[in-house]
């Protein structure tokens, strides 16, 4: 047991270098956003495409990552996800030495869709690889728990590091060359370690189970509203970020002491975002033995609501924070609009959404758990299609009512939708006290 546990010491470290890999590559299509739209006229929905063909890659490749996860196990899937991973990231690259900007935002789009397929498999194996690595159950979920961490890490200095590196000088893709450059890095080291590491592979790799229909799942009243919920929540969590960057990448709206530029100052904010996700997931952990996922959910959604009401209606007036320039290695003291701290605020809400949704939304469906977890990566395109369509709306504060919206409708799935239905409660298994009984 001793010498297993020091040969997965490394793919263990892996695991959560490529935990930080998906929420990075995706994280830094926010601020390549603002070079996007310089290099096509200031065109605020141009800045979205990024995101966009990242997330709807999912919606591609969710079932088919599912299957290849079955088929070939957790070593082959998670080998070709880090080699799309490098395709994706070095078409982005490439994209940057490429004179006119139409064919450059095009191969730039390209990349991005590519990437996106890798962070669907990486998403669909590293959960599953992380807890089988683990000595038992326990120390499984701990590792699970952990790499979340790392993820939510990733998603708060992507915006703080490409948009100081960056600054200035967004009109151009080559200006995040050394982002791209530790995301090709990363992608290769992970490679070569999985190849050369055996590693734990599933009791069922390659079973065929007849009995589940593929559709089964969308008999349970509580999956089909909750894969909607599941739909609109990657949008109010990759909008509210997204968004509220280029709200704040104004140079009338927010100044530093040092300089900075808005962009830099506008990543900064959006890192405090991800990292309030961060604190969020942590208490979320902490206090989740003892509130149910219907509680929570219920909790978050309204404060979301109420937060982003308060972000539309209080005003610009400058309220004083702090950012982080990565060109300078060093922090300053800014000012922002002071309804810009209230969207921010909304990363403590949306940090633990996403696990109760899907709580809620498997309640019941015992075989059907495994397909269902594969549809679930498919609604994630939600986070591509809801920026857009916020971005779409001319008025960018009275844009933010998209997101309220959506997370009405979530409140909506907590208090009346999210029930399973009498009929299907005998199928499976029956929940009482959010503890599973044997039907």
């Amino acid at each position: 047991m001793t010498s297993q546990k020091k040969n997965y010491v490394l793919p263990i470290a892996i695991m959560f270098a490529l935990f930080f890999m998906i929420a990075f590559v995706t994280g830094y299509q926010n601020p390549l956003g603002d070079t996007i739209k310089k290099m096509t006229g200031d065109n605020m929905i141009m800045s979205q495409l990024g995101t966009l063909a990242n997330f709807i890659a999912y919606a591609v490749m969710g079932l088919p990552a599912g299957l290849l996860l079955k088929k070939y196990g957790y070593r082959i899937t998670a080998l070709t996800a880090v080699t799309v991973g490098f395709i994706g990231v070095a078409i982005t690259y490439a994209s940057g030495f490429i004179g006119d900007n139409s064919t450059a935002v095009t191969i730039y789009i390209l990349g991005a869709f590519v990437a996106g397929f890798s962070m669907c498999m990486l998403n669909t194996v590293v959960n599953p690889m992380l807890n089988s690595l683990g000595k038992d159950q326990k120390q499984g979920n701990q590792l699970v728990q952990f790499g979340g961490s790392c993820n939510s890490l990733g998603a708060t200095l992507a915006p703080v590091i490409v948009g100081g590196l960056i600054g200035g000088a967004a009109s151009t893709i080559s200006s995040a060359n050394p982002v791209f450059y530790m995301a090709m890095a990363i992608f290769l080291v992970a490679f070569l370690v999985l190849y050369f590491t055996k590693l734990p592979e599933p009791k069922t790799l390659g079973e065929k189970n007849n009995n589940v229909k593929t559709f089964g799942a969308f008999k349970y009243r509580n999956f089909v509203f909750g894969i909607l919920a599941i739909f609109c929540y990657v949008g109010v969590e990759v909008g509210m970020a997204n968004i509220t960057t280029q709200y704040l990448n104004n140079d009338s709206l927010v100044s530093a002491s040092t300089g900075a530029s808005s962009l830099a100052i506008a990543g900064s904010v959006c890192g405090v975002y991800w990292l309030l996700m961060l604190v969020g997931r942590l208490v979320g952990g902490a206090i989740g033995g003892s509130v149910s996922s219907r509680a929570m959910l219920t909790f978050t959604t309204a404060v979301a609501i109420i937060l982003i009401a308060l972000g539309i209606c209080l005003g610009q007036s400058p309220a004083p924070f702090f950012g982080f320039d990565a060109s300078k290695f060093e922090f300053f003291s800014c000012t922002i609009p002071v309804n810009a701290i209230c969207f921010i605020c909304v990363g403590l809400c949306t940090s633990v959404m996403w696990g109760a949704i899907f709580n809620l939304s498997v309640e019941g469906l015992g075989k059907y758990t495994d397909v269902a977890s594969g549809l679930f990566m498919v609604m994630v395109c939600g986070g591509g299609i809801f920026p857009l369509i916020q971005a779409s709306i001319p008025d960018i504060l009275n844009s933010f009512w998209l997101p309220a919206g959506l997370c009405f409708y979530m409140l909506i799935y907590a208090l009346f939708l999210s029930y399973p239905s009498k009929k299907n409660l005998g199928d499976e298994h029956v929940y009482e006290n959010n503890k599973r009984v044997e039907a």
